[in-house]
């Protein structure tokens, strides 16, 4: 017996195909009508200026911007996987406005515009709240690793560049004596070779030792800048590929940036980002506060940030700026005893560890740096040595002139308000790093260098915005929705409402015609009377 299965559709076949629009076969709520309804307002006359009115016409920049948050929102960074998206995806086509714009265009216009990603993240804070997705109340900051466009097989570190600085300086050497030695005697040396070989390989070293003194300067240059007066170590390293990408990571090391994200509690929506090339957060609390007080024009009454940031510079950003504070003082169930867990007696001078025995003053430094020393005996015959310390000496703390500050946070830290007000940190922040990694799949960059990668993460942020936006809009939360069906009823009703004025015109002009008409004809009745 014959199963019958589904037959194609006849719009499957040219001869027998229909003529109907190619967008109406998205669903009518399909999310790509809210989104260029949102995008379609982006402010991009900064960069229409920028454009000739000669030659041939230029991609709408609107259109292109549109096109570039539509592709990181749903996780495509490629630009000849989102040109061949616009070739293959009603989605992408509908958003790049049936002009199937090439790999090129859209790889220049996002490295040519990068200064309008940070504005554009600024609008799509701006848009969720005037949308009231955004509360100052309670923020949380973070930061994770992204990787740069880079590797480590692209990177040399400072001793070995020394050495093939001058190892290549020699083969150069080498290389100009074996032209001389042609110019005198060419037949007898080269034989049936032209000569070009040795040119070639000459200019390939050549290259090579410029690639490799300006990588060499760029580290020195940077390290003069972090570490004034002091010897650069042997084993630092810079990427010819991206110099301004830096080593990070805890079990696997790679080039990458170090991401802030500053969230607000209601909605999560991303208040203020910026990229760090430091490895640690000690000092991430400054310009967190000063990007977000620069897009909302308001600063957060409240932060919780994780232990990472405990540091005597960030608790007094969070002071300075009156902000109240709230950073964890250790690692939660860490198995290792840390300073943290040392209490101070201002009275006697001392610190006490956690089973009781004291660490009385050893020395102090002109900078105010004190160092507290453990008895050896009580260290010895401690059950918790292995957790603590593996010196001979005793357990030591190096203590530096902002302890003070850090202590006030760490008994802070312990009230149970503080400890119900730290507790929503990860559900506030986290999940926010989960969705740019794992849904939006973005975990490295595609451009080099400080400048562009900032601005590519602030159009990244500003793409999960606008995502949460779009969500909340499909999900009922919010209104009025601009949905294709919505659209649709929308001109229904406005041709309608042009029809029922029509109506009432032309029943205005009959009306007034017979109106005239009696006038007339009493008017003549009247004459014919007198």
């Amino acid at each position: 017996m014959t199963i019958p299965f589904k037959e194609p559709s006849k719009d499957f076949y040219r001869e027998s195909a229909k003529l109907k629009f190619i967008f109406d076969y998205l669903p009518e709520d399909h999310p790509v009508f809210v989104y260029a309804d949102i995008l379609k307002n982006l402010d991009t006359s900064k960069i229409e200026e920028e454009y000739s009115p000669k030659g041939q016409h230029a991609y709408h920049p609107n259109m292109l911007m549109g096109l570039l948050v539509f592709s990181y929102c749903h996780g495509v960074f490629s630009s000849r996987e989102i040109a061949s998206r616009c070739r293959t995806d009603i989605a992408f086509m509908y958003m790049s406005w049936m002009l199937f714009p090439n790999h090129r265009t859209i790889s220049d216009f996002r490295k040519e515009n990068i200064e309008e990603f940070k504005k554009f993240f600024t609008e799509s804070v701006l848009l969720a709240k005037k949308l009231k997705m955004v509360s100052l109340g309670h923020v949380s900051l973070d930061g994770s690793k992204f990787k740069a466009d880079t590797s480590k097989h692209k990177a040399m570190s400072y001793a070995r560049m020394q050495k093939q600085e001058k190892e290549v300086m020699k083969e150069i050497e080498d290389l100009l004596e074996k032209v001389n030695q042609v110019d005198q005697a060419e037949d007898s040396f080269l034989g049936e070779q032209s000569g070009e070989e040795v040119a070639e390989e000459l200019k390939f070293k050549e290259q090579r030792l410029e690639k490799i003194q300006k990588a060499k300067e760029a580290l020195e240059k940077r390290e003069e800048s972090e570490n004034p007066g002091k010897e650069i170590d042997g084993k630092k390293q810079i990427s010819f590929a991206d110099e301004e990408a830096r080593i990070m990571g805890k079990k696997a090391f790679q080039y990458a940036y170090n991401a802030q994200i500053s969230v607000e509690s209601s909605h999560q929506i991303i208040v203020g980002e910026h990229l760090s090339q430091s490895a640690n957060d000690k000092k991430e609390v400054e310009p967190a506060v000063k990007e977000i007080e620069d897009t909302l024009g308001e600063k957060p009454t409240k932060m919780s940030l994780d232990n990472g940031y405990f540091s005597a510079d960030n608790i007094e950003s969070l002071e300075d700026a009156g902000i109240d504070g709230y950073i964890a003082a250790g690692k939660e169930n860490s198995s290792k005893i840390t300073k943290e867990n040392f209490v101070y007696n201002d009275e006697a001078d001392v610190y006490t560890c956690p089973v009781g025995k004291a660490l009385s003053l050893k020395s102090s430094g002109a900078d105010g740096t004190r160092v507290y020393q453990a008895r050896a005996n009580d260290c010895q015959e401690c059950s918790s040595r292995k957790s603590c310390t593996k010196s001979k000496q005793g357990r030591n703390l190096s203590i530096d002139a902002g302890e003070p500050i850090r202590q006030r946070m760490k008994e802070k830290m312990q009230s149970p308000e503080s400890k119900e007000v730290y507790s929503k940190r990860k559900s506030i922040v986290e999940p926010v790093f989960g969705v740019l990694k794992y849904v939006m799949k973005f975990v490295h960059f595609s451009l080099r260098g400080l400048q562009k990668v900032s601005g590519e993460f602030s159009l990244v942020c500003g793409a999960y915005n606008i995502k949460k936006i779009v969500k909340a809009i499909l999900g009922g939360k919010l209104s009025p929705v601009t949905t294709k069906q919505e659209v649709a009823r929308q001109e229904s009703e406005e041709k309608w409402e042009n029809m029922v004025v029509f109506l009432m015109l032309l029943l205005f002009g009959l009306l007034q015609g017979v109106i005239n008409t009696i006038l007339v004809r009493f008017r003549s009745r009247c004459c014919h009377a007198t």
